[in-house]
């Protein structure tokens, strides 16, 4: 059965699967969790289910499972703004006019949302979740479900992934890895926060990093102020999105140094160096600057107004 090769979650998939076994069929289903926590692969292990012709759901073998998994499954729709952060109003509209057009050959079509919806695009989704046609299922996938207006929330189904067993993410990690060191790969499990996608990620990557990362480090560890408003300077003129990301990634650095200098906590060799630099204090200071600065990035503050606070603020 496929449910069983999703890694950890026992309990929600066994509901899930005794759910579908029963024909228990939402028009509206949220997954949520952090990165790297398997919601794109429990969405299709989901849609595959839902779909399935075989016996035990999702078989994976018959052919809608085998339609579905090649991406070319008929009435399997993902709705995706690559243009965007979050998917456009016009679109949610557009995929919901098209709701209303029944299935090429399946029982249900299903619509897949793996980018965030704002609010304008929530309350479009939420006109057709009202009155769904009876085919209709809507899968959307979300970091944190308090994103979610009241009113779109109460029509769901919530998955809420968790953090794998420690057991369970040590072996899959060494099946897949197997040149890892165990230190390495102890590190990766703290640093993960339990959630294999982002474990496989630091062993896949290491701490190859943009080089503005390694030049905040560096700075930041040495004291150099005048380096890091050199460093930042550059990042005024970047796209927001950018500068979110690459502050997202600072500010999970200072975390783990944070944790590696007041919990003993194994780290990478960037958030050690930052451990071994500065004080707790200093580094707390440093994470509140940055998780207030990725605030005001996302809240549609300038790049150049950020980055100029940032380079106040961590003076």
């Amino acid at each position: 059965m496929g449910f069983e090769s999703f890694l950890g979650n026992r309990q929600l998939l066994e509901t899930l699967s005794a759910g579908l076994e029963r024909g228990h069929i939402s028009h509206f289903y949220v997954i949520s969790g952090p990165r790297g926590s398997g919601k794109h692969t429990l969405a299709r292990l989901l849609a595959a289910a839902i779909l399935c012709e075989g016996r035990d759901k999702p078989c994976l073998s018959c052919g809608p499972c085998r339609k579905l998994l090649g991406n070319n499954h008929p009435d399997f729709i993902t709705v995706e703004d690559p243009e965007h952060k979050n998917v456009a109003v016009k679109i949610v509209r557009q995929f919901r006019e098209d709701v209303f057009i029944r299935p090429n050959e399946a029982a249900y079509k299903i619509y897949l949302f793996p980018q965030e919806l704002g609010i304008e695009g929530q309350n479009a989704l939420l006109k057709i979740l009202e009155e769904p046609p009876a085919y209709g299922v809507f899968i959307l996938l979300t970091d944190n479900p308090e994103k979610l207006l009241p009113t779109v929330r109460s029509r769901c189904t919530e998955l809420k992934l968790t953090a794998l067993p420690e057991k369970i993410l040590h072996r899959q990690l060494r099946l897949d890895f197997p040149q890892a060191s165990q230190e390495d790969i102890t590190s990766a499990m703290e640093r993960s926060g339990g959630f294999y996608g982002q474990a496989k990620e630091i062993l896949q990557e290491g701490d190859t990093l943009p080089p503005q990362t390694e030049s905040f480090v560096r700075c930041f560890a040495g004291k150099d102020f005048l380096g890091l408003a050199q460093t930042l300077a550059p990042m005024e003129k970047w796209k927001r999105d950018a500068l979110a990301d690459i502050l997202q990634n600072w500010l999970e650095l200072t975390e783990q140094a944070l944790a590696c200098r007041i919990g003993g906590v194994r780290a990478g060799k960037l958030a050690r160096t930052i451990a071994d630099s500065r004080s707790s204090s200093e580094i707390m200071t440093a994470v509140k600057a940055l998780s207030k600065a990725l605030d005001y990035c996302r809240s549609n503050v300038s790049p150049g107004a950020v980055c100029g606070w940032l380079q106040w603020a961590l003076r």
